[in-house]
């Protein structure tokens, strides 16, 4: 949470270890996670409406400054 909080936007969160700031797929695509104790992940997704988005229709993560915690879980189960 710490991270988040002090990030002034998701692209200033790290995307190494331990942290891993990264986005999902498939039915989660549009929201992220970032590790926490093994094996679990905090997801949340952009809070914006609408979400900023580049030129080739993906994230602005250099924009996104809110995310709502969706969870905390271990989704690889």
């Amino acid at each position: 949470m710490a991270v988040l909080q002090t990030a002034n936007n998701i692209d200033d969160v790290p995307k190494v270890k331990p942290d891993r700031c990264h986005a999902l797929t498939g039915n989660r695509k549009g929201q992220f996670a970032v590790d926490l104790k093994h094996p679990y992940r905090l997801v949340f997704a952009p809070n914006h409406e609408p979400v900023p988005q580049k030129d080739d229709a993906g994230i602005d993560l250099s924009k996104v400054t809110a995310v709502l915690i969706i969870n905390v879980e271990d989704y690889h189960q």
